[in-house]
């Protein structure tokens, strides 16, 4: 069990190609093996996204057996770092709706697949126009020792899937998202992924897509909601070396883990 684990932020432009995507995605990959880190966040829907199109990727949906997932696997067998992201794949739905999917792929196969829960339908987005929703709270993906609970992008509204993963035993959260610009929505997202971190004493690293309608900003933020390594708005790699020392030091100060009721036996309604 390693008491350190670097992990990277890949915050790139989703573009239109698949294949122009998986050589974006490789190429990264191999910048951030070759600095030392041990797993790279890419966004979310990052199989292929056109901003002009809210249907682009459902209609470039590729099973997890298809030539994009394959190919991250493969850069997987070859390098020593572990891939999170997601991507669009055929539900067999009738409607023709598809499964957004957050994967993590190590050492040539997948540790996780993680069907999103919450899907965006909000600020006039309807992401459930083109996605099915999950129905299953994803189980933690170990790499080195270290415990990870996966999330997607509007899942970071929802605390209580923070604080069931927390008490699961994560020691940190993976956040792949397409944040969409508007109104207050940089703060929303910093205000969220500071708090997902600091009320379950948890790193999270969030990271959301850069381009004309998505903010980037992404951040890999403390357990006591500090972040430690930010990008802004362009692409950009950037690193932090997550401490369990960190997690344990925040723990003892902020035992908010084993100070909680709810879901106490002892505590009933009146």
């Amino acid at each position: 069990m390693s008491d350190t684990f670097k992990i990277a932020l890949g915050q790139i432009t989703v573009e239109k190609s698949s294949q122009e995507n998986l050589s974006k995605c490789t190429a990264w990959m191999e910048r951030a093996s070759a600095s030392g880190a041990r797993l790279i966040v890419f966004p979310e829907g990052v199989i292929a996204r056109n901003p002009a199109d809210s249907a682009w990727s459902r209609k470039h949906a590729e099973p997890l057996d298809g030539p994009f997932v394959s190919g991250i696997l493969e850069a997987t067998r070859r390098l020593p770092i572990a891939v999170s992201c997601t991507v669009h794949v055929p539900s067999g739905s009738s409607d023709g709706r598809v499964w957004n999917i957050h994967i993590v792929a190590d050492q040539g196969r997948l540790l996780g697949c993680y069907r999103k829960l919450h899907l965006y339908d909000a600020f006039s987005g309807l992401e459930s126009d083109n996605v099915c929703p999950g129905s299953e709270v994803p189980p933690l993906v170990e790499i080195d020792g270290w415990k990870f609970g996966l999330m997607t992008c509007y899942d970071v509204r929802f605390p209580e899937l923070a604080r069931r993963l927390a008490l699961d035993g994560a020691d940190a959260l993976l956040l792949p998202a397409a944040w969409v610009r508007g109104s207050l929505k940089e703060s929303h997202w910093e205000i969220m992924g500071r708090a997902r971190a600091l009320e379950n004493t948890v790193y999270v690293a969030a990271l959301s897509e850069i381009s004309a309608k998505n903010i980037g900003c992404s951040m890999v933020v403390d357990p006591l909601g500090v972040p430690v390594a930010r990008a802004g708005a362009e692409e950009a790699l950037v690193f932090a070396e997550m401490s369990r020392g960190a997690i344990e030091r925040a723990r003892r100060a902020l035992p908010v883990l084993e100070n909680m009721r709810f879901g106490r036996p002892e505590l009933k309604a009146q």
